[in-house]
């Protein structure tokens, strides 16, 4: 006998799935996920939680609404037969009313082709992840959809920079961004009569749920940082807005997190790629020199069973590293962005260093506490310059800050995030008339003692497996200090 799946909408964040009791325990199998890194986490330690997550609900039936197609797959996979106690269908919309819709919005420059597909799947899904690398141009897409539904809309960013920047975008698009966007941070009204609320999540995720409640449309920009509880919270409480839209250059590789952002907006649908940006000349061209640095025998000894921590001190400390960055910084030619991690421990004494040598040049030091007008400064002002150098924290500058003519990037703090590496290489990408190519400084460590690799060494083979992934071209150059 064939099994029934009853499937019914309890509202626009979660759908309700039920049948035999067996046919529960197999969903809640089917969507458990491990959560990366748990056993780090103070709950794993004490024995309080096991280290997963649950996106199906046993007890109550439900799951997020956007995981309605994994439940379809689910189903197909046990020949499941489907019953719907609720209309989901979605009204398509036809070429010729999208044709029309962009031929009377007045927009200052043509999409591209890939921008209107990507609109097009949209609309046509009324909810989706856009997977949209630096550069193709998401905010063009993020601004047609919002004229399109015309409708009370709320931009989540991540960054107050974005706030102020997003806005801007929609000005250069033909729209008045004056009297129709309102952008929310730290100090300012939550509430407005406007059109469009362009927000940081970190000013409205405490907010009451009637917040909420009048918005008809959602965008979520760098959709990968929603996997936070505080952005959950903020995505349920949206449970009466139907049209839910994630944007992201990149998305991590573990299940648990787009199963998450799925659930939350819909469906991954591949906008374009960094290589075929690069191939079809709207990205510059992009070369990656990769410098290991090498130390001596004695240093490598001393820190063979260093913990990750004490590495780290090791390295950020290192005066003889300093100097290295400090001098490959200086010697660059063009306009550099340097980023770091630790702003206290190593971003001030490199922009320190760096800043008494620089002589004329323009030397900018951002982090978490520059005021946000001061970042959007520098920003307009690296566009006129020809030598500038910006030493700023990953968490600033590696994610959604516009510089065309910026000509180096250097990685002066290790990563092993798939997600911050190619966000922070997408800040030297973009083209400009005065750049013919970007290039990656990623600078790593080799404390290789015997046969036992250090943490960062590898951390660099993890970027180097990324590089690959990507097609990006990259050499390898060995220092010692």
């Amino acid at each position: 006998m064939t099994e029934i799946i009853d499937i019914s909408k309890i509202d626009e964040t979660f759908i309700k799935v039920s049948g035999d009791p067996s046919v529960a325990y197999e969903l809640n199998d089917y969507f458990t996920f491990d959560v990366p890194g748990a056993k780090f986490m103070p709950k794993f330690r004490s024995g309080i939680w096991d280290g997963k997550i649950r996106l199906y609900n046993v007890m109550s039936g439900t799951i997020y609404a956007g995981l309605h197609e994994k439940i379809k797959q689910f189903c197909a996979e046990r020949n499941y037969e489907i019953n719907y106690k609720s209309d989901f269908t979605k009204a398509p919309v036809s070429d010729k009313k999208i044709e029309t819709f962009l031929s009377n919005i007045n927009l200052t420059m043509q999409p591209r082709d890939y921008q209107i597909e990507a609109f097009k799947h949209a609309v046509n899904n009324e909810r989706a992840i856009l997977l949209s690398p630096t550069a193709s141009g998401k905010s063009l897409i993020i601004y047609l959809l919002t004229r399109f539904y015309n409708a009370k809309t709320l931009i989540i960013v991540p960054t107050i920079s974005l706030v102020s920047q997003l806005a801007s975008d929609f000005a250069d698009y033909g729209f008045d961004s004056t009297n129709n966007v309102h952008g929310v941070y730290a100090g300012r009204d939550k509430v407005t009569d406007k059109q469009i609320t362009i927000s940081t999540w970190q000013s409205i995720y405490k907010l009451h749920k009637s917040f909420f409640a009048n918005f008809d449309v959602v965008i979520g920009d760098e959709a990968h940082l929603f996997k936070a509880q505080s952005l959950i919270s903020i995505m349920s409480k949206l449970n009466k807005c139907r049209y839910r839209f994630g944007f992201t250059g990149t998305l991590d590789n573990t299940q648990t997190n787009k199963f998450v952002l799925e659930g939350l907006f819909g469906s991954v649908y591949q906008v374009t790629t960094t290589s075929k940006l690069i191939e079809e000349k709207f990205l510059s061209d992009f070369k990656i020199r990769c410098m290991v640095l090498q130390y001596s025998d004695e240093d490598k000894k001393l820190l063979k069973d260093a913990q990750y921590k004490d590495e780290m001190k090791f390295l950020i400390l290192n005066s003889k590293r300093n100097k290295f960055i400090r001098d490959l910084t200086l010697n660059l030619k063009g306009n550099t962005l340097l980023l770091f991690q630790y702003v206290e421990n190593h971003g001030k004494g490199l922009y320190q260093v760096i800043k008494d040598r620089a002589g004329d040049r323009k030397v900018f030091f951002v982090h978490g506490g520059t005021d946000s007008e001061i970042r959007e400064d520098i920003r307009r002002i690296t566009e006129q310059e020809e030598n500038a150098i910006i030493v700023a924290s990953y968490g600033t500058f590696s994610t959604g800050i516009n510089i065309k003519r910026l000509h180096n990037v250097i990685f002066a703090s290790p990563t092993k995030s798939r997600i911050r590496t190619l966000q922070s290489i997408g800040r030297g990408l973009r083209k400009s008339d005065q750049k013919e190519i970007a290039i990656l400084y990623d600078i790593s460590d080799d404390l290789t003692y015997k046969n036992k690799q250090n943490y960062t060494l590898r951390h660099f083979f993890e970027r180097i497996n990324i590089y690959n992934e990507e097609k990006f071209q990259y050499k390898i150059y060995r220092f010692t200090l």
